[in-house]
Protein backbone atom coordinates (compact mmCIF):
# COMPACT_ATOMS: atom_id res chain seq x y z
CA UNK A 1 0.00 0.00 0.00
CA UNK A 2 1.56 3.52 -0.90
CA UNK A 3 1.82 6.07 1.78
CA UNK A 4 -0.36 9.17 1.54
CA UNK A 5 0.87 12.25 -0.13
CA UNK A 6 3.46 13.72 2.89
CA UNK A 7 2.93 10.64 4.88
CA UNK A 8 6.18 9.35 6.20
CA UNK A 9 6.61 5.79 4.04
CA UNK A 10 7.45 2.75 6.60
CA UNK A 11 10.53 1.53 5.95
CA UNK A 12 9.72 -2.37 5.54
CA UNK A 13 7.43 -0.48 2.91
CA UNK A 14 9.80 1.50 0.86
CA UNK A 15 12.41 0.70 -1.78
CA UNK A 16 16.02 0.38 -0.77
CA UNK A 17 16.46 3.72 -2.74
CA UNK A 18 13.98 5.47 -1.41
CA UNK A 19 14.98 4.56 2.27
CA UNK A 20 18.54 5.88 1.13
CA UNK A 21 17.54 9.01 -0.49
CA UNK A 22 15.36 10.16 2.88
CA UNK A 23 18.45 9.13 5.17
CA UNK A 24 20.73 11.22 2.54
CA UNK A 25 18.23 14.11 3.41
CA UNK A 26 17.91 16.79 5.25
CA UNK A 27 14.61 15.71 7.12
CA UNK A 28 15.65 14.51 10.41
CA UNK A 29 14.17 11.19 10.66
CA UNK A 30 15.29 8.50 9.51
CA UNK A 31 18.46 8.84 11.53
CA UNK A 32 21.48 6.82 13.17
CA UNK A 33 18.91 4.51 15.13
CA UNK A 34 16.81 3.64 12.14
CA UNK A 35 20.22 2.26 10.51
CA UNK A 36 21.32 0.22 13.43
CA UNK A 37 17.77 -1.24 13.53
CA UNK A 38 18.54 -2.16 9.63
CA UNK A 39 22.18 -3.35 10.49
CA UNK A 40 20.92 -5.62 12.83
CA UNK A 41 17.92 -6.76 10.45
CA UNK A 42 20.85 -7.27 8.01
CA UNK A 43 23.11 -9.56 10.54
CA UNK A 44 19.70 -11.66 11.47
CA UNK A 45 19.02 -12.22 7.68
CA UNK A 46 22.63 -13.12 6.61
CA UNK A 47 22.51 -15.76 10.07
CA UNK A 48 19.45 -16.96 8.48
CA UNK A 49 21.11 -17.62 4.74
CA UNK A 50 23.88 -19.84 6.01
CA UNK A 51 21.73 -21.46 8.22
CA UNK A 52 19.05 -22.60 5.07
CA UNK A 53 22.50 -23.50 3.20
CA UNK A 54 23.41 -26.15 5.60
CA UNK A 55 20.38 -28.38 4.98
CA UNK A 56 20.54 -31.95 3.13
CA UNK A 57 22.56 -35.28 3.51
CA UNK A 58 25.50 -33.92 4.13
CA UNK A 59 24.34 -31.77 6.96
CA UNK A 60 21.71 -34.36 8.28
CA UNK A 61 23.37 -34.43 11.54
CA UNK A 62 22.59 -30.64 11.92
CA UNK A 63 20.28 -29.69 9.70
CA UNK A 64 17.40 -29.64 13.18
CA UNK A 65 19.89 -27.41 14.89
CA UNK A 66 20.19 -25.09 11.70
CA UNK A 67 16.49 -24.84 11.13
CA UNK A 68 15.96 -23.47 14.66
CA UNK A 69 18.75 -21.30 14.04
CA UNK A 70 17.06 -19.97 11.04
CA UNK A 71 13.95 -19.41 12.82
CA UNK A 72 15.60 -17.71 15.31
CA UNK A 73 17.25 -15.29 12.98
CA UNK A 74 14.27 -14.52 11.37
CA UNK A 75 12.64 -13.62 14.36
CA UNK A 76 15.64 -11.04 15.15
CA UNK A 77 15.78 -9.78 11.88
CA UNK A 78 12.43 -8.51 12.08
CA UNK A 79 13.12 -7.27 15.47
CA UNK A 80 15.67 -5.25 14.04
CA UNK A 81 13.24 -3.71 11.08
CA UNK A 82 10.90 -2.80 13.82
CA UNK A 83 13.30 -0.79 15.93
CA UNK A 84 14.28 0.64 12.86
CA UNK A 85 10.81 1.70 12.26
CA UNK A 86 9.89 2.99 15.71
CA UNK A 87 13.12 4.96 16.10
CA UNK A 88 11.68 6.92 13.24
CA UNK A 89 8.63 7.33 14.71
CA UNK A 90 9.86 7.89 18.24
CA UNK A 91 12.78 10.48 16.84
CA UNK A 92 10.02 12.39 14.65
CA UNK A 93 7.84 12.77 18.28
CA UNK A 94 11.01 13.82 20.23
CA UNK A 95 11.46 16.24 17.66
CA UNK A 96 7.72 17.58 17.89
CA UNK A 97 8.31 17.74 22.11
CA UNK A 98 11.47 20.24 20.82
CA UNK A 99 9.01 22.69 18.60
CA UNK A 100 6.51 22.87 21.40
CA UNK A 101 5.87 26.52 22.76
CA UNK A 102 8.05 28.08 25.99
CA UNK A 103 6.44 31.43 25.91
CA UNK A 104 5.53 30.37 29.76
CA UNK A 105 6.74 29.41 32.19
CA UNK A 106 4.15 26.73 32.53
CA UNK A 107 5.09 26.32 28.72
CA UNK A 108 8.53 25.64 29.50
CA UNK A 109 7.53 23.03 32.17
CA UNK A 110 5.59 21.30 30.16
CA UNK A 111 7.41 21.26 27.47
CA UNK A 112 10.68 20.54 29.35
CA UNK A 113 8.89 17.27 30.50
CA UNK A 114 7.71 16.18 27.36
CA UNK A 115 11.30 16.20 25.69
CA UNK A 116 12.35 13.92 28.78
CA UNK A 117 9.51 11.77 28.38
CA UNK A 118 10.47 11.35 24.23
CA UNK A 119 14.05 11.15 24.91
CA UNK A 120 13.50 8.11 27.07
CA UNK A 121 10.69 6.84 24.99
CA UNK A 122 13.28 6.95 21.67
CA UNK A 123 16.01 5.20 23.31
CA UNK A 124 13.89 1.91 23.28
CA UNK A 125 14.52 0.99 19.62
CA UNK A 126 17.98 1.55 20.64
CA UNK A 127 17.94 -0.92 23.58
CA UNK A 128 15.90 -3.30 21.27
CA UNK A 129 18.63 -3.37 18.79
CA UNK A 130 21.25 -3.73 20.89
CA UNK A 131 19.30 -7.05 22.39
CA UNK A 132 18.54 -8.29 18.65
CA UNK A 133 22.50 -7.68 17.71
CA UNK A 134 23.61 -9.91 20.74
CA UNK A 135 21.49 -12.59 19.91
CA UNK A 136 22.52 -12.33 16.48
CA UNK A 137 26.27 -13.06 17.42
CA UNK A 138 25.38 -15.88 19.32
CA UNK A 139 23.62 -17.53 17.07
CA UNK A 140 26.21 -16.71 14.72
CA UNK A 141 28.32 -18.86 17.29
CA UNK A 142 26.24 -21.88 17.97
CA UNK A 143 26.26 -21.97 13.79
CA UNK A 144 30.29 -21.20 12.78
CA UNK A 145 30.61 -24.89 13.64
CA UNK A 146 28.13 -26.62 11.78
CA UNK A 147 27.49 -24.28 8.77
CA UNK A 148 27.97 -24.80 5.37
CA UNK A 149 31.69 -24.17 4.62
CA UNK A 150 30.83 -22.91 1.14
CA UNK A 151 28.85 -19.33 3.20
CA UNK A 152 30.72 -19.45 6.26
CA UNK A 153 32.38 -15.98 4.78
CA UNK A 154 28.49 -14.98 5.50
CA UNK A 155 28.99 -15.50 9.28
CA UNK A 156 31.57 -13.24 9.12
CA UNK A 157 29.54 -10.81 7.41
CA UNK A 158 26.83 -11.64 9.85
CA UNK A 159 29.22 -10.30 12.82
CA UNK A 160 30.25 -7.38 10.71
CA UNK A 161 26.59 -6.03 10.18
CA UNK A 162 25.81 -6.66 14.02
CA UNK A 163 28.80 -4.87 15.01
CA UNK A 164 27.69 -2.13 13.01
CA UNK A 165 24.53 -1.75 14.50
CA UNK A 166 26.38 -2.41 18.00
CA UNK A 167 28.58 0.65 17.23
CA UNK A 168 25.40 3.00 16.02
CA UNK A 169 22.85 2.32 18.69
CA UNK A 170 25.76 2.77 21.10
CA UNK A 171 27.04 6.07 19.67
CA UNK A 172 22.90 7.54 19.51
CA UNK A 173 22.62 5.90 23.56
CA UNK A 174 25.14 7.82 24.88
CA UNK A 175 23.85 11.06 23.29
CA UNK A 176 20.49 10.48 25.11
CA UNK A 177 21.93 9.42 28.18
CA UNK A 178 23.71 12.74 28.43
CA UNK A 179 20.29 14.66 27.97
CA UNK A 180 18.23 12.24 30.64
CA UNK A 181 17.60 13.84 34.34
CA UNK A 182 16.11 10.52 35.55
CA UNK A 183 18.62 8.18 37.45
CA UNK A 184 16.79 5.00 37.15
CA UNK A 185 16.45 5.63 32.77
CA UNK A 186 19.82 6.77 32.59
CA UNK A 187 20.85 3.82 34.78
CA UNK A 188 18.72 1.52 32.45
CA UNK A 189 20.13 3.07 28.96
CA UNK A 190 24.13 3.23 30.67
CA UNK A 191 23.46 -0.67 31.28
CA UNK A 192 22.40 -1.31 27.24
CA UNK A 193 25.33 0.79 26.57
CA UNK A 194 27.85 -1.23 28.67
CA UNK A 195 26.13 -4.43 26.91
CA UNK A 196 26.78 -2.92 23.67
CA UNK A 197 30.59 -2.10 23.98
CA UNK A 198 31.18 -5.57 25.28
CA UNK A 199 29.09 -7.22 22.51
CA UNK A 200 31.48 -5.21 19.60
CA UNK A 201 34.00 -7.42 21.02
CA UNK A 202 32.35 -10.27 20.50
CA UNK A 203 31.34 -9.62 17.00
CA UNK A 204 34.83 -8.79 16.76
CA UNK A 205 36.09 -12.39 17.83
CA UNK A 206 33.29 -14.03 15.92
CA UNK A 207 34.58 -12.36 12.49
CA UNK A 208 38.02 -12.95 13.01
CA UNK A 209 37.27 -16.40 13.86
CA UNK A 210 35.02 -16.76 11.15
CA UNK A 211 37.61 -15.79 8.78
CA UNK A 212 40.24 -18.07 10.14
CA UNK A 213 37.64 -21.04 9.53
CA UNK A 214 37.44 -20.04 5.71
CA UNK A 215 41.20 -19.53 5.24
CA UNK A 216 42.18 -22.68 6.77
Amino acid sequence: MRPERGETPLISNETVSSYLERLASGAPTPGGGAAAGLHAAQAAALVSMVAEFTSGPRYADVQEQAQQISEHARLLMRQGLFAAEEDERLFGALGAAYKLPKESSEQKSERSAAIQNATIAAAAPLASTVEASIEVIKLGQRLLPIGNRSVLSDVAAAAEAARAALATALATLEMNICSIKDIAQRDRLVQAASQASEAIAHADELSAHARAVVAA
